[in-house]
């Protein structure tokens, strides 16, 4: 039996070695999980081993149990610090992968740009606003008693002709024109009172290198006791030259429905006069629809296409360029 206990005990001492060697050359967490099923496991090397302890003696069991129980400790204590070696590397592998330089530079991301009608937009309105006048805001879609009746434009005015008004269903209309705004304001406002609008506006027309469907407009107004044609004509001007500097202008007689008496302001650009804007003293019945006595207030208001004065700025000849999302043409801005 000394035999059997000797070939048993060698094979223990064999098996411990070639265990722990595998261990040592295991490159991953799932290698050493299989290491420790092939020797520990209940079909495992080690098991196999032990099953030849009943061709011993009693006396001698103790011995070659206390020799495996070794293997075994000797075994998961290795297969322990191999795992937390393969962590750690595993660990310091990743932090390298992810490693950022915060020394370096960013990568280069291009910068949006204002396009040149919103530039032009707050352009003017940081004049107006610095005149003390208020910004508002109104819808687009409108109805004809807000973009016509209100504004003193009757059934049978030419504005409200098919060909110039998009019409919808139930009585709506794409405003054609800023102006509704002002009377939606002074619905809910007692004067005095001085207010600006932009806005996108929208009529029938052939798209040329001067015309477009859809543009925008901005309008002021202006309303109190005693205002004069002489109060507009001076707003006009410190606007024109805060925005253009220095320039000859001139107003000439016109027809608005809104307006009585009405004109159209023209600034001369070398040897032309180019027309700007259309204004004139608010008409009494404009007053009478808001419920303001014309007999006490006056007011004044001018509108203006800010398309144009984008063009004028910044030496563009045609229109469409301004909605065509044509990078080459945006990024000049």
């Amino acid at each position: 039996m000394q035999d059997e206990k000797d070939t048993l005990r060698q094979q223990l001492l064999t098996l411990q070695s070639e265990a722990l060697a595998q261990v040592e050359q295991a490159d991953g967490l799932e290698a050493l999980e299989q290491i420790r099923i092939d020797y520990l496991g209940k079909k495992g090397k080690l098991s196999k081993i032990l099953g030849g302890m009943g061709k011993l003696p009693p006396e001698e069991r103790p011995a070659i149990g206390a020799l495996a129980n070794t293997f075994k400790e000797a075994l998961q204590s290795s297969l322990e610090q191999r795992k937390q070696a393969l962590g750690e590397a595993q660990l310091l592998a990743r932090l390298e992968a992810e490693r950022l330089d915060v020394t370096m530079p960013g990568p280069r991301r291009p910068l949006g740009r204002i396009h040149p009608l919103q530039a032009t937009i707050d352009r003017m309105l940081d004049i107006f606003v610095g005149m003390g006048y208020t910004v508002v805001h109104g819808p687009e879609l409108e109805t004809e008693y807000y973009n016509f009746e209100a504004l003193n434009t009757p059934a049978d005015h030419p504005a409200r002709d098919m060909q110039d008004t998009l019409y919808l269903a139930n009585g709506y209309l794409m405003r054609t024109q800023t102006s509704s705004v002002q009377v939606r304001y002074m619905e809910q406002h007692q004067p005095p009172l001085r207010i600006v609008h932009a806005g996108r506006v929208m009529r029938r027309d052939t798209v040329d290198a001067t015309h477009s469907a859809v543009f925008h407009q901005m309008e002021i107004l202006a309303v109190g006791e005693n205002l004069t044609f002489s109060d507009l004509k001076g707003t006009l001007n410190t606007f024109i030259t805060r925005l253009l500097g220095k320039r000859e202008t001139r107003f000439r007689p016109s027809y608005f429905p809104f307006t009585e008496p009405s004109a159209e302001m023209d600034v001369r650009f070398g040897s032309k006069w180019l027309e700007i804007f259309g204004c004139g003293m608010v008409d009494p019945n404009v007053f009478q629809a808001v419920g303001y006595d014309p007999e006490r207030y006056t007011g004044f208001a001018a509108g203006i296409g800010i398309e144009r004065m984008a063009m004028l700025l910044h030496g563009i000849q045609d229109i469409r360029l301004f909605y065509t999302s044509d990078l080459r043409f945006l990024s000049q801005f």
